[in-house]
């Protein structure tokens, strides 16, 4: 079977999931800073399947808590290895220090939130920690797709959407096919 095979029947309701269910096999995502970005960030992606963390040293409001499966005031590499790890603010001090800690601990996908239009903070934040170049060019920013996302659940949309198209190696844009 084909994964178009595959999306043809999970749209009609005819996919069959996995009986053994293993949790452990879900994609995870990581929010780093509990934002209005991060509470939707992990309510999408738990209609998707994934498994969440929230991340944020200042700590985690019971309303963000109570969306996310697992919810820490720092980061560590059982919570990142093999994860996307999203930071949701780039305008918090802590950034340098979760980057550097995120980037060490080997994830699948490290991005922090931002506009083209603006420097990103992130680069001198890390090179000021003495993290390498190699290191600092694998944190993507902007993230998501380019869909003109303006509030928090459109800007969760666009990152997830773009998780998933990294994940099955698209680029995640339209291919006109008249």
């Amino acid at each position: 079977m084909t994964s178009a095979d595959s999306a043809c029947l999970a749209a009609h309701g005819d996919a069959t999931t996995d009986p053994a269910g293993d949790a452990a096999a879900a994609p995870l995502v990581v929010a780093v800073f509990a934002t209005g970005v991060a509470t939707q960030l992990v309510h999408f992606a738990h209609h998707l399947g994934w498994r969440t963390v929230v991340v944020d040293p200042a700590g985690v409001p019971d309303d963000v808590a109570a969306a996310a499966d697992t919810v820490a005031d720092r980061l560590t590499p059982e919570l990142v290895e093999g994860a996307d790890v999203v930071l949701t603010d780039h305008h918090r001090d802590e950034i340098g220090p979760l980057l550097r800690d995120a980037l060490a601990a080997e994830p699948r996908w490290v991005g922090i939130m931002g506009s083209r239009r603006h420097e990103a903070p992130h680069p001198a934040a890390l090179r000021a920690l003495g993290v390498d170049e190699d290191e600092i060019g694998r944190v993507h920013r902007p993230i998501g797709l380019d869909i003109g996302s303006q509030t928090p659940p459109e800007i969760a949309l666009s990152t997830l959407a773009g998780l998933v198209a990294d994940r099955a190696g698209r680029d995640g844009a339209f291919h006109d096919r008249r």
